[in-house]
């Protein structure tokens, strides 16, 4: 990503409907599958540590990130935590659990670095993983933060099938995926940049009603799949 992209998530991560509201649903899946705890986890390409914490409820976390500036703010953010540290290098079979959030559209080779986690994880070892959905939607913003790709479920099951049991997989962020999809395609044939916008945590009352509407997920999606949505969340069991 650009620097100021990431400059931009330290300061909006907090506050931003979309960074909550997607901490709350990975945390509802996590634990729907009952995992124990005492875990080693790992946040693979971790931003600004927004789901650092979520996770340290589950064990012991290492956090990757490769931007030097981002890397210095979570060593600082962390400091005082017995159970986070930010590492360089990541060690093979170490592994219980596995997030990246929103990390694999960045990679030019996905499928290394599929086949990377695997080889990080236990047997038995779990992986989240979130991507932005539908190529018809690739913007401006994709551009500014680096993109590749978007996915859609057929193309992320076929680049996991090999690696993982498919435990779960889904759209997410469907009920605003209609006003949401309609307004990127109009920035996006006007040509105009708008990731400044779309990552600025807006209004106190427009915040609260976004967050409430995307994180009444975590309900449905205990129990269904949504057919469409602007992203995607898979968890995947290691083969």
């Amino acid at each position: 990503m650009e620097k100021d992209v990431y400059l931009r998530h330290i300061d909006n991560e907090k506050t931003h409907w979309w960074f909550s509201a997607r901490k709350e649903i990975i945390f509802s899946i996590l634990k729907k599958i009952g995992l124990k705890k005492n875990l080693r986890v790992l946040d693979f390409g971790a931003g600004s540590g927004t789901n650092v914490i979520m996770l340290s409820k589950l064990g012991r976390v290492d956090v990757f990130e490769t931007e030097k500036t981002t890397k210095s703010y979570l060593k600082l953010k962390f400091k005082s935590k017995k159970n986070i540290r930010v590492v360089d290098k990541l060690k093979i079979n170490h592994y219980d659990l596995i997030l990246a959030a929103d990390v694999i559209e960045h990679i030019r080779n996905d499928r290394k670095i599929i086949n990377n986690f695997s080889k990080l994880l236990k047997k038995g070892g779990h992986i989240l993983i979130t991507v932005p959905a539908f190529n018809f939607l690739f913007s401006t913003k994709d551009k500014a933060l680096k993109h590749y790709r978007r996915y859609d479920v057929r193309g992320l099951t076929k680049l996991l099938k090999k690696k993982f049991i498919i435990k779960k997989l889904s759209y997410f962020n469907f009920f605003l995926f209609i006003p949401i999809a309609i307004s990127i395609l109009i920035l996006k044939f006007s040509n105009r940049k708008f990731i400044k916008f779309a990552e600025t945590t807006p209004n106190n009352f427009i915040n609260f009603f976004l967050r409430v509407v995307f994180v009444s997920e975590k309900y449905f999606l205990k129990f269904l799949k949504f057919p469409f949505g602007i992203s995607i969340i898979l968890l995947g069991e290691k083969k």
